[in-house]
């Protein structure tokens, strides 16, 4: 059986960040903090999907392998799909795992985790969450939350809706999405050609649009979510973490 193949979308026309991959962090840029932490986790080759050719220099001077896709491209899941396209045009990958390029923090246990979703057959796409831990987390709008249910000891579920806001109501857990999927390369084959969808354009999430067109998306737990960087305020933060100095 083939190895998943792990794939890293990455852009510098970011809206609230420009040039966040390259953004120095403990004197590298972002996106080779997490291209190690891909390495590290050993689960099968790992490329960046990168929309300007300054992202491939990074990655191929430092011993990585990097295609270019068009910078055009709406989104990270078009990213994936098209350099999928270059790397593999025989279909050997079966499963392709999505990386997020601004999760320098990530743990490579993590992509194991996602990983053992693709082990059901009922689920086309699989995802991480991890359990909200304080008040600001679960109101912040640029926290994703999950409606989802484990069950006592399971490690996996389905995830029924994604939302910025608080769900479900009630007492119980609330969960944090961890941007990272693995997909059956069936089910990106076919994403990739949907229109975005009504609650898509509404939350700006685009996983509503595979919920909306029939796909399931499980979701595995880990203990705590790995930090993402989407701000000036969320870099500075992940130098103090990394132990960087300002550049």
């Amino acid at each position: 059986m083939m190895p998943p193949l792990v794939v890293i979308p990455a852009r510098l026309a970011s809206t609230r960040l420009p040039g966040k991959p390259l953004a120095d962090i403990a004197g590298r840029p972002m996106i080779l903090h997490v291209l190690d932490a891909a390495r590290k986790a050993d689960i099968g080759p790992v490329v960046v999907a990168a929309a300007e050719t300054e992202i491939c220099d990074a990655v191929t001077s430092n011993g990585g392998t990097a295609v270019l896709t068009n910078p055009d491209l709406p989104s990270g899941s078009d990213r994936v799909w098209q350099a999928l396209q270059t790397l593999d045009p025989e279909g050997r990958y079966d499963t392709i795992i999505n990386l997020q390029g601004d999760l320098p923090t990530l743990e490579p246990s993590s992509l194991h985790s996602v990983l053992t979703v693709m082990s059901n057959p009922a689920f086309d796409i699989g995802t991480l969450v991890a359990p909200i831990t304080s008040e600001d987390e679960k109101s912040a709008s640029s926290v994703v939350k999950v409606a989802c249910h484990f069950e006592p000891q399971a490690e996996q579920t389905s995830a029924l809706y994604f939302s910025r806001q608080p769900i479900p109501w009630g007492d119980g857990a609330f969960w944090h999405h961890i941007g990272i999927y693995a997909w059956r390369r069936a089910a990106l084959a076919r994403f990739v050609q949907l229109p975005p969808s009504g609650l898509e354009k509404r939350e700006s999430l685009e996983q509503l649009r595979a919920l909306e067109n029939g796909m399931r998306i499980g979701c595995a737990r880990i203990a705590i979510a790995p930090f993402g960087v989407d701000t000036p305020l969320d870099l500075e933060r992940a130098r103090r973490l990394l132990g960087a100095k300002r550049p």
